[in-house]
């Protein structure tokens, strides 16, 4: 029997208010074309790909992506200037997460076509830092940051909050699965495995500091979401465990402090309890027989 106004129970409310905000106005229609349309695609049913990026987890992994990666100064020079973050920051949200699924679950000539569009998105997005530094978003360079940061971070979520962790070979597919998608992007050889993906990232420490670009987006992705206030409670929750998802050396350039002792332990349970309402919303309940 449905309990709420318009035909719907709370489960299906709460899923349908999810999904609108990530997947934005066109989500049906997407959803239908990349799970509907027939033809061959770039990972099959049993890739770790599919496991990661089907899950709740993503929810905290991809905040905590948006957080690393603004340490790159050059990477978040081009993300203020060019992204519309502040004033869109839930098309750009929709725009990722459109890409994601996509790429991930979409037959292959639309997994081509969206990388197409955003190289070519990447090729015009060029200007100077502040500190009169150049940058262009197309910079392999560049792009290898942004991929191995957004990496580590959904690989850190899932293994932290996600239904079915993996276990050692499936992470390194999953990172494998995930070159996959860099390399048609222009990331030049992109980590294949786990242990190639911590040395990329450690490659990358001695660049990496926190602009006030980068301070003013934390606080706003922290502090100030676009968020009625029912809503704020559990994104506090969410964005709690976002930082405590960071590797250990990345908050502090924040300014950022981690809770530690008995309350971290509280944060992580209430990043599990999270991101198991969220798959309850978002999983479809099972068909009864009639």
């Amino acid at each position: 029997m449905d309990t709420a106004a318009g035909g719907l129970n709370p489960r299906e409310r709460l899923g349908s208010l999810l999904f609108s905000r990530v997947a934005g106005p066109s989500g049906p229609a997407n959803r239908a074309r990349i799970h509907c349309t027939p033809g061959p695609r770039w990972f099959g049913p049993d890739r770790p790909i599919r496991t990661v990026h089907g899950d709740a987890s993503m929810f905290i992994g991809g905040l905590s992506a948006l957080l690393l990666q603004s340490l790159h100064p050059l990477a978040m020079a081009a993300v203020s200037a060019h992204s519309g973050f502040r004033g869109d920051p839930w098309g750009r949200l929709q725009r990722t997460s459109t890409f994601l699924a996509v790429t991930t679950y979409g037959a292959a000539p639309d997994a081509q076509a969206a990388v197409d569009r955003v190289r070519a998105i990447h090729d015009r997005v060029r200007g100077t830092t502040a500190a009169g530094e150049p940058y262009h978003a197309g910079d392999p360079h560049l792009l290898g940051w942004v991929h191995a940061a957004e990496v580590d971070s959904f690989l850190r979520a899932h293994q932290r909050f996600g239904a079915e962790p993996l276990d050692a070979a499936g992470c390194d597919g999953y990172v494998a699965d995930t070159a996959r998608v860099a390399a048609a992007l222009g990331v030049p050889d992109p980590p294949p495995d786990r242990a190639a993906l911590t040395a990329v990232l450690t490659g990358y420490r001695p660049e990496l500091r926190a602009t006030p670009e980068a301070l003013d987006a934390a606080r706003f992705m922290l502090r100030h979401p676009p968020l009625p206030w029912p809503a704020r409670p559990p994104y506090a929750l969410l964005a709690a465990n976002a930082v405590a998802l960071l590797p250990p050396w990345a908050p502090p350039l924040l300014g950022l402090r981690p809770v530690t002792g008995p309350r971290a332990s509280c944060v992580r349970l209430s990043g599990q309890a999270l991101t198991r309402t969220i798959r309850w919303a978002m999983t479809p309940p099972p068909r009864t027989a009639r």
